[in-house]
This record gives structure tokens, sequence and C-alpha cells, in this order.
């Protein structure tokens, strides 16, 4: 008896993990989908049944696999920041190697333009009342205004909580930031990667030069 149900049981492994390959196949579609929608049309003007067809999937299958569009939302935002296509690629480095590395980031989101205008567009988009993205963001912001400031502080030997080294990690993200609209807007013009490199330096330079705690 125990062996028959170990033979008959043993074709439901294979069949599962067939099922929760095909699962997981259909939600990255999904998440594609939506990426691709949401940088293009924002949240608000995003429609899951576009989402739906650009996936190859109904409207209730989407829902099926999210729930719900703002949950879909925050989903989309996870997978970016999990594979590694936005914001700090990779797993960056502490300290002061964190500058250059988001010196590379920089150059690197040049050659992602589609990624570049999602966060730019979903970013600014999440300051509105009632936003679902708005915790994601706000969280997001200060945990990278936490790192930078800490890599600026070893760089230039200053204390963490120096209000020189916050204002100047709020700064450089700003400049990220405002390039990504700048460059989105003339990609022929404006190179990114130089510029962050330049202010990068100066505020760094400036800090250490022992100047930039205002009172």
């Amino acid at each position: 008896m125990t062996d028959r149900v170990a033979v008959d049981a043993a074709p439901e492994g294979p069949r599962v993990t067939k099922r929760q390959v095909k699962t997981a196949q259909r939600r990255e579609a999904v998440l594609r989908a939506a990426f691709g929608v949401f940088s293009e049309r924002g949240f608000h003007n995003a429609s899951l049944t576009e989402i739906a067809e650009r996936a190859d999937m109904t409207h209730a299958g989407v829902l099926h696999h999210f729930g719900s569009k703002d949950r879909l939302l925050i989903e989309v935002l996870r997978y970016r920041d999990g594979r590694g296509v936005d914001g700090l690629s990779g797993e960056p480095p502490e300290g002061a190697a964190l500058l250059p590395h988001l010196v590379r980031t920089v150059g690197e989101n040049e050659g992602k333009p589609g990624i570049v205008q999602a966060f730019s567009v979903l970013a600014a988009e999440s300051v509105t009342d009632g936003h679902p993205a708005q915790q994601y963001f706000r969280d997001r912001m200060a945990s990278l205004r936490a790192t930078i400031a800490a890599a600026i502080a070893d760089r230039t030997g200053r204390p963490r909580d120096d209000v020189g080294v916050t204002d100047g990690a709020a700064a450089v993200i700003a400049v990220m930031d405002g390039l990504q609209i700048q460059w989105l807007l003339s990609p022929d013009d404006v190179f990114m990667q130089r510029a962050a490199q330049l202010v990068i330096d100066a505020v760094t330079q400036y800090l250490a030069d022992g100047v930039g705690s205002p009172s």
C-alpha cells in the first residue's frame, strides 16, 4: 500500500512545479506590461484593460493575480527595485565608495529611457493626495538620503548628522532626479553621468573645505 501511494503521488510534484512556474511567468508578464503602461500614462490614466491586453491576459486574470490596480502598482515598484532596473543598480557599496557607484548608475540609466520615464512619472505623481505609492516613495527617499549622507560624511570627514551633509545628500538626489527629467525631454543635450559627477564633486569638495553648515 505504501509503495502504491508513493507511485500514485509521484507525478504530483512536477505538476505543481509547472503550475508554479506558469503562474510566476504570468505574473511577470503582467508586471512588465504594467511597468510600460504606467511609464507612458501615469498611474491615474493607466487602464487595467490595456495592461491585460499587453500581457495577453484578461482583465479578470490581472485582478486574480494582483487584486487591484493599487496593489499592482506597488508590486511593479518592488519588481523594479528587485531587478535593479532603477536607482542603485546591483548591490550598492557602503561608505564613500557609494558616490562613484551613483555616477555609474546614472550612466547605466542613460541606456534605459523607459525605466527612467517610469520612475520620473510615478515619483512625481506620488506627491498627490491619496496616491497608493506615496508611502513607498517617501520611504525610498528617506533611505536614499540616509545612505548618500553616510557616503558624503565618509568622504568629507564630517559627522553624518551635520546639516551640511544632510543638505548635501538632498541636493545630490534633487540633481539626479532633475537630470532625468531634462534628459527625457532633451536626450541629445543633457549628459546625466557627467553632470552628476560634477555636482557630487562640487558638494563633497565644498563640505571638505569646512563650509556648508548654515546656522
